[in-house]
């Protein structure tokens, strides 16, 4: 049977409650809709399925979780969504993170996992929910995701265009049902994103 160790990695979107102390616990997000739809439809694969997603996180520390959180795990496939916190973080004053200093930092991660594992990997674009107190994110956040799909071109094997696919999602439909607060996932977008999730990563099996 072949078997394929996929990690999940980046911030509160992909750990999702998960437990610290267990990490093939894929928390009530988008890894765990990921990964029952991968089982169902791949039964000759032996998923190991590891969520390393830490709320919070910025580029800057998946820079710093490089050794542990993936070179040690050497992965076969790695997913990477990061990118909201690099904005959010620096929204109250409108002070936001330099995009030289963003690219320099993903960069860094996605050359450590070409050079240094032989994971294929699926990066995926960061996205917001129209929600009146955070729409002014997008004075940044719009530059960010320009960023990671010029990396994507360089670095990914596939690509997960998230934010465009979620507005497409809210055609005639409420926004804020799939996630209310703009950014992390209700169980409905939790599903809807795990879904994106099975289809595009079926290209790296």
């Amino acid at each position: 049977m072949k078997k394929i160790k996929l990690l999940f990695q980046g911030d509160s979107i992909t750990d999702a409650g998960r437990d610290y102390e267990n990490i093939h616990d894929l928390g009530r997000g988008y890894p765990k809709y990921a990964s029952e739809i991968l089982k169902e439809r791949h039964p000759e694969i032996e998923f190991e399925f590891i969520d390393l997603g830490i709320s919070g996180n910025q580029t800057k520390d998946l820079v710093e979780r490089i050794e542990k959180d993936f070179i040690d795990i050497q992965p076969d496939i790695v997913s990477i969504l990061i990118g909201i916190n690099d904005v959010w973080h620096y929204a109250s004053d409108r002070q936001w993170l330099d995009n030289v200093l963003f690219e320099e930092r993903y960069r860094i991660i996605l050359n450590s996992i070409k050079n240094r594992t032989n994971a294929k990997l699926m990066m995926i674009e960061p996205f917001l929910i129209p929600i009146n107190d955070k729409n002014f994110f997008r004075e940044d956040l719009n530059f960010k995701i320009d960023i990671i799909r010029k990396l994507a071109r360089e670095y990914a094997d596939v690509y997960l265009p998230t934010d465009g696919l979620l507005h497409s999602a809210f055609i005639g439909d409420d926004p804020l049902t799939y996630a209310a607060d703009g950014v992390h996932p209700t169980a409905k977008g939790a599903e809807f994103i795990g879904k994106l999730y099975a289809d595009y990563i079926e290209a790296l099996l």
